[in-house]
């Protein structure tokens, strides 16, 4: 199915984790979303869920000569993650990438300061962490992402995502305690085929949400 837009999206994947949570199989939840296109859906699952939302940069590192191809992530301050098999299929080293690494953590640090208007990250430590993005296609930022999150040791760390590849879903149950999907096409060009609605998030509409959800909190 395709959604109309991110909100209904976050509406849809919302049910299943307040099924986890009145199992008491999450407990204390704590939303962390991907922006900028992750924080429209996890703006209505941390409504759902009656949980704080924060946000949690990871920054996509893309080909040399196709940025918009992602062949690695960072995300907080451990070392990038790479697909060791596009590195191999481009013949790059993780060291032909050390100068955009730098550029993208540089951003990474940026949008946080921006994000949260200077206020540190929320705590993680024994809560459950729910990560929301709108879609996965290759998984590798989400999978930054998680890492990132789990050197903050949660008691448990969820990925929810409305859609994604067969391929990201089966690695990223592999990294999360938990993995939340209410789609695996087969057919998978991109998470923006899945949407009838799939504009570009703007820095404003995550500051908007952040800021609406702590004072509903």
């Amino acid at each position: 199915m395709r959604f109309h837009d991110r909100t209904q999206a976050g509406r849809m994947l919302a049910e299943p984790l307040r099924d986890l949570q009145r199992a008491e199989e999450i407990g204390d939840p704590l939303v962390l979303a991907l922006p900028r296109g992750g924080v429209p859906v996890g703006e209505e699952v941390a409504r759902a869920l009656h949980a704080p939302l924060d946000v949690l940069v990871a920054r996509k590192i893309g080909a040399p000569f196709n940025p918009e191809f992602g062949i690695g992530a960072v995300a907080g301050e451990g070392p990038p993650l790479f697909d060791e098999r596009s590195l191999r299929m481009l013949g790059l080293t993780a060291g032909d990438l050390s100068g955009q690494v730098e550029r993208e953590r540089a951003e990474l640090r940026r949008r946080e300061h921006l994000y949260r208007g200077g206020r540190p990250a929320l705590e993680l430590r024994g809560r459950s962490v729910i990560v929301v993005d709108d879609g996965l296609a290759t998984g590798v930022t989400a999978r930054a992402a998680l890492h990132a999150a789990r050197v903050m040791e949660p008691e448990v760390l969820v990925l929810a995502v409305p859609v994604s590849s067969v391929q990201a879903a089966a690695a990223m149950e592999q990294v999360a305690d938990r993995l939340v999907c209410l789609e695996t096409p087969p057919s998978f060009q991109g998470v923006g085929q899945w949407y009838e609605d799939f504009h570009q998030v703007g820095d404003e509409e995550v500051i908007a949400a952040l800021r609406a959800s702590a004072a509903a909190r």
